[in-house]
């Protein structure tokens, strides 16, 4: 079987602010940008990657879902518990220096885990939480 991991959803809350965040602090290039319905649907990857990409949704998105489900999915991604995702890089420090430095909300300096890697984390503008670690 040969099966690779091509794209992992994540919910945003506001494309615009998404767009900042991942564009233009992270570097990712935008692959798709999808409206429809009054929604929108961006598509972001790290440059060089094309095999690898999140979908940036909206969380009203999925017609299957309650009003009450809804409402738990806001206030999870508000509290920063509802997505995340993990990212690497092989400076750490400078990564956790420019995404810091753009702006984003820091939730961990970095620091050396007890489990063996070195991380940090930050939340995107919708609150979901992007540990970066460093490879070794």
């Amino acid at each position: 079987m040969d099966i690779t991991i091509n794209a992992s959803f994540l919910p945003h809350d506001d494309p615009e602010a998404s767009l900042v965040f991942y564009r233009d602090i992270l570097g990712f290039e935008v692959r798709n940008d999808v409206g429809f319905g009054g929604m929108r649907w961006l598509t972001v990857g790290p440059v060089g990657q094309p095999g690898t990409s999140i979908v940036l949704t909206p969380p009203a998105a999925d017609p299957g879902i309650t009003d009450e489900e809804r409402a738990t999915i806001t206030e999870m991604m508000a509290k920063g518990t509802y997505g995340g995702i993990l990212l690497a890089t092989p400076d750490l420090d400078k990564t956790f220096e420019k995404v810091q430095a753009g702006g984003a909300e820091v939730v961990q300096e970095p620091t050396h885990q007890p489990y063996g890697v070195r991380d940090c984390a930050f939340r995107d503008p919708a609150g979901n939480m992007i540990r970066i670690q460093e490879l070794s």
